[in-house]
């Protein structure tokens, strides 16, 4: 009996070995892929990072065009506004 315990004893912790064996020989593997993940920008990243510069500086002209409004007339600081944005002014029937 107690030699069908250390048989099964020895093939359920070889299991655990192979298993050990296989995640450490694929461990650089891992580790290369994730420093190229954390080296490389992708694609949704990029997009999310020139929405986020567009709208700053869409709020920084804004911001710009008020104080515009607080010194001078409107007719100046929408010239202004429109030559550095790039929406076009809206037509006047």
């Amino acid at each position: 009996m107690r030699i069908m315990i250390v048989t099964l004893m020895a093939l359920l912790l070889s299991g655990c070995i192979v298993r050990t064996a296989a995640d450490v020989v694929t461990a650089p593997v891992r580790a290369v892929g994730q420093v190229a993940d954390w080296a490389t920008t992708s694609q949704e990243e990029a997009d999310r990072n020139r929405g986020r510069e567009i709208r700053e500086e869409e709020e920084r002209l804004g911001r710009e065009y008020r104080e515009c409004l607080e010194d001078y007339e409107r007719a100046y600081c929408e010239e202004i506004y429109y030559s550095r944005s790039r929406y076009e002014p809206p037509e006047n029937d």
